[in-house]
């Protein structure tokens, strides 16, 4: 079974001290996130980014209150240095929680023949859950590592792992 990494939203603008929609619990899985990719890129697993690319005047800042984040062509919506893409390495742009809501990303996947994800990244309850419940949907096979995602708030990142392991199926480990 061919397996993908996926990366969402490891992004300045979540994980930078002071940022705009500042994740504190983006640099704690920053080791295990790193050593993961290393470890895919070693083993020729395909890495994919799924990141926010937002406009300027996004009705998701409006509607959620948030302050505007990832807009699209600034540094915010950079992927942190530490996971910096690699030449090859696709990047997935999305506007919505869900990493497959009206994006490339099933096509990409089904163009590499990938039937499995590894999934990662911030904010757990939000984009990793989105993307997970529209992957199984999908048809793909899950894996979440519990030490590289990130919540926004321990008790939702609580609940969306046991959304993704009980009722989706999902594998954590």
């Amino acid at each position: 079974m061919k397996t993908a990494l996926v990366i969402i939203d490891m992004l300045n603008d979540f994980v930078l001290p002071g940022a705009p929609l500042e994740v504190p619990a983006t640099r704690e899985i920053l080791p295990a996130l790193k050593r993961r990719l290393e470890q895919a890129r070693k083993d020729g697993l395909p890495v994919i980014h799924v990141c926010d690319a937002h406009a300027p005047d996004d009705r998701e800042f409006e509607r959620m209150g948030w302050p505007p984040h990832a807009v699209r062509g600034t540094q915010g919506a950079e992927v942190v240095d530490e996971l910096a893409p690699l030449a090859g390495e696709p990047i997935i742009a999305k506007t919505s929680y869900s990493g497959f809501h009206g994006t490339e990303l099933d096509q990409t996947l089904k163009q590499l023949g990938i039937e499995e994800l590894i999934l990662t990244g911030c904010v757990t309850s939000i984009c990793v859950l989105y993307t997970a419940a529209d992957a199984v949907m999908n048809g793909y096979r899950v894996t979440v590592p519990a030490d590289c995602v990130a919540p926004l708030d321990p008790k939702d990142g609580e609940f969306a792992i046991n959304q993704m392991r009980n009722v989706l199926g999902v594998t954590v480990v």
